[in-house]
């Protein structure tokens, strides 16, 4: 079920803009620069969308014109602007589109995810791009034999695999650390976030004299809607061998 209000879906090209329900806020340097209940939901790349502010829910004050301007075929005229918060400088990283074919975009500013300090969809802190409310996560046990190799050696071999299904996304499968050969895993420094599963640790895999890197990661404190993965682990099945049931996954 989709979270938008749906009262309006407008599309040119590629773009997507719908009307949003959640309670959307942005922070720089430790102010508060934007705080909306009415967000725009922009799908500029078909993966997940943006978040767009009204103009009369963003502090204005904190923003300066840069003299930069931005075309896009669908959206239009952009102006770009520097946000200055606290000891903070964002340079180039609010956009407006004062003409743009979606009329509902013309009083409302952009605002580039990976600048801003802090996003929160109501109280919930959102990591790495907004939730799309048309992805869906199911993370089901299963009983298929699933066997890794790299480099010739068995990693791992389970019958007690947890199967994640992401909309758009291919079949990832966790394993438990007791049929996983962990004397062959060597801590990462690498972390990553999804807006679905939390914050993700990682681990290099030593194959003979030969480290490689980040094959392997794991959520060990999930967010609650995926707490069936927790401390298990998986692996990138484009860069190791993967067999399911005995049939290796492309």
């Amino acid at each position: 079920m989709s979270t938008t209000q749906g009262t309006i879906t407008r599309v040119r090209g590629r773009v997507r803009v719908e009307h949003g329900a959640k309670r959307i806020r942005a922070y720089l340097g430790g102010e508060l620069v934007a705080d909306t209940i009415r967000p725009l939901l922009v799908w500029e790349k078909p993966y997940y969308p943006t978040y767009y502010f009204p103009l009369e829910d963003v502090r204005t004050e904190l923003l300066s014109a840069d003299g930069t301007a931005l075309r896009s075929p669908s959206r239009g005229e952009g102006r770009m602007f520097t946000i200055r918060a606290g000891v903070s400088e964002a340079i180039g990283a609010a956009l407006r589109y004062e003409e743009s074919p979606f009329e509902e975009l013309r009083n409302a500013i952009r605002f580039d995810w990976a600048a801003l300090d802090a996003w929160f969809e109501e109280d919930e802190q959102v990591f790495t791009h907004p939730r799309d409310p048309y992805t869906r996560v199911d993370i089901l046990t299963s009983s298929r034999h699933v066997r890794v190799e790299h480099a010739g050696v068995t990693i791992a071999d389970t019958h007690k695999p947890t199967l994640v299904f992401e909309t758009a996304l291919p079949v990832r499968y966790y394993l438990p650390k007791t049929h996983i050969r962990m004397e062959l895993l060597e801590p990462s420094d690498t972390v990553s976030h999804c807006p679905y599963k939390g914050q993700a640790e990682y681990w290099s895999v030593r194959a003979g004299e030969t480290v490689h890197q980040d094959l392997i990661w794991s959520y060990p404190t999930p967010l609650p809607e995926s707490q069936k993965i927790a401390g298990l682990i998986s692996f990138y099945p484009e860069k190791v061998d993967l067999y399911v049931d005995g049939i290796e996954q492309a």
